[in-house]
């Protein structure tokens, strides 16, 4: 596939007294592109957020990041070491599903104003943190194709509430894709297997990728855990799936 020049923007999305900042990355040449939503991990709108946004762009597709944190940390982004950990940590604890949902909304309601944005049907990808709140966003009706990288947590917990996010499965109505690497300590096998049981329960059309000898965090090149081998997969099949949106 030949990659398209982009252009990108940082741009401001508006709700209820709240802004919330989003990067934004498109084709450069005019036409008619389905829209995708990345969401972060606990690092903020950081470069590998940024670069995953412009590669998604370069395939034919307009990306947005919104900043999941804005009302944490407006403008945060930080790398890798263990005390951008333990900031990044505190921050996504103190997020709430219903806002988290609603600013993706908001991002997807940004896309459909948008001439060149196709407005019947979004993709989703997130990582890490933004792994499990995109498995959150694949229950919003303009969800179509949810690629979910390394979300811990999801059969244990969701931000600001009791019921852990997997019992939402039900409510899912696209396409949901998710990728794990079998050295990730924070997502033990029976997480995954509890997973891929509640999406098989609910007959979601979906793919469980395990990666033998991949890490948490395994799609970042910025990170020591990068699996190249991995995430080259993973890209190919992330393609498949977007694949349906145009």
């Amino acid at each position: 596939m030949t990659e398209q020049a982009t252009i990108t923007t940082t741009v401001n999305l508006l709700q209820d007294n709240i802004q919330v900042s989003a990067y934004l990355a498109e084709p450069k040449e005019s036409g008619s592109y389905p829209g995708v939503v990345v969401l972060q991990e606990i690092f903020g709108i950081n470069v590998h957020i940024r670069e995953v946004t412009e590669r998604i762009a370069k395939l034919g597709y307009v990306a947005i990041a919104p900043a999941l944190f804005q009302r944490q940390a407006p403008g945060f982004e930080t790398g890798y070491t263990p005390e951008d950990i333990e900031t990044g940590r505190n921050y996504a604890m103190q997020t709430q599903a219903s806002e988290l949902l609603s600013d993706i909304q908001l991002a997807i309601d940004y896309l459909k104003n948008l001439p060149q944005v196709k407005k019947d049907g979004f993709g989703c990808i997130g990582f890490c943190f933004g792994g499990h709140v995109a498995y959150l966003a694949a229950t919003l009706p303009d969800i179509k194709a949810t690629a979910s990288f390394y979300g811990a947590g999801i059969t244990t917990r969701t931000p600001g509430s009791i019921a852990p996010t997997v019992t939402r499965t039900r409510e899912i109505t696209g396409t949901l894709y998710a990728f794990f690497g079998t050295e990730d300590a924070s997502i033990p096998a029976e997480q995954v297997d509890e997973i891929e049981a509640e999406l098989e329960k609910y007959k979601i059309p979906h793919r469980v990728f395990r990666y033998d000898g991949a890490d948490h965090g395994f799609f970042c090149d910025h990170r020591a855990s990068y699996n190249p081998k991995a995430t080259a997969d993973a890209w190919e099949q992330v393609q498949q799936l977007f694949s349906q949106l145009n």
